[in-house]
């Protein structure tokens, strides 16, 4: 088992590019698994994981449904976002500036091979980071991602997931609002849930603008407490 993640962070990037890299790093796992079985090798799999800021844009996932994007063509050009169909799990969100994005490209061979559990391990590495900030994070049943005030009228997620796996190898991830501005969620039915909003940590914290590069510490030191993994810096 390899338990270190090549850890890099991407900055501001086009949504496209991130997801064609992602596919390369994938596929490249992929391969790796596909010759040791076929040749009775026994290389070593990488694992990978992205830090990464997307322009104003939605995506929309395998199971979700076109009609819950609320903008045509010309509005998403008026809001200078961008719309893509995707193929991870999910309905549609939105990414963009002061938002975390995480996408852990990993072998869970590696880790332990249980989609169920590595979407609850993801869940809570967001919940302790939240913790840390005085927050009580938790699940909502039946609905991946991290929420407040679950059962009550004040419901709100202020963490959207979705992911791919195929030989137990992911991708996609998760998009952690931090700053994130609101409005952009009023153009869609986020993650096809019409009765429940969306928050931010600066909003819940009552601050204009919140330390991002200090967020990420803390999730990194989550992700390799919840994981039992090393990062590596590539």
């Amino acid at each position: 088992m390899n338990k270190e993640v090549i850890l890099e962070d991407l900055g501001l990037k086009d949504y496209k590019e991130t997801w064609d890299y992602q596919e390369q790093l994938f596929d490249g796992i992929l391969n790796t698994k596909i010759q040791n079985r076929r040749q009775n090798l026994n290389d070593k799999t990488h694992n990978y994981f992205l830090f990464v800021e997307h322009p104003h844009v939605y995506t929309l996932g395998k199971s979700g449904k076109l009609e819950h994007l609320l903008l045509n063509e010309e509005q998403l050009k008026t809001k200078k976002a961008t719309f893509y169909k995707i193929n991870r799990g999910g309905d549609i969100t939105y990414h963009g500036p002061g938002q975390i994005v995480g996408y852990p490209i990993l072998d869970l061979d590696n880790f332990f091979t249980d989609i169920h559990k590595y979407l609850r391990t993801l869940e809570e590495v967001i919940i302790l980071t939240l913790k840390d900030y005085g927050i009580e994070a938790t699940r909502s049943k039946g609905e991946t991602g991290v929420w407040l005030d679950v059962d009550t009228p004040f419901a709100r997620k202020i963490c959207a997931m979705g992911v791919r796996a195929s030989r137990w190898v992911t991708m996609h991830g998760f998009a952690f609002n931090v700053n994130a501005d609101l409005g952009y969620f009023d153009n869609i039915v986020p993650c096809g849930i019409k009765d429940k909003a969306v928050t931010s940590l600066n909003v819940e914290l009552g601050q204009t603008k919140v330390d991002e590069k200090e967020v990420k510490e803390k999730l990194k030191s989550h992700f390799e407490a919840c994981f039992e993994a090393k990062l590596v810096l590539k």
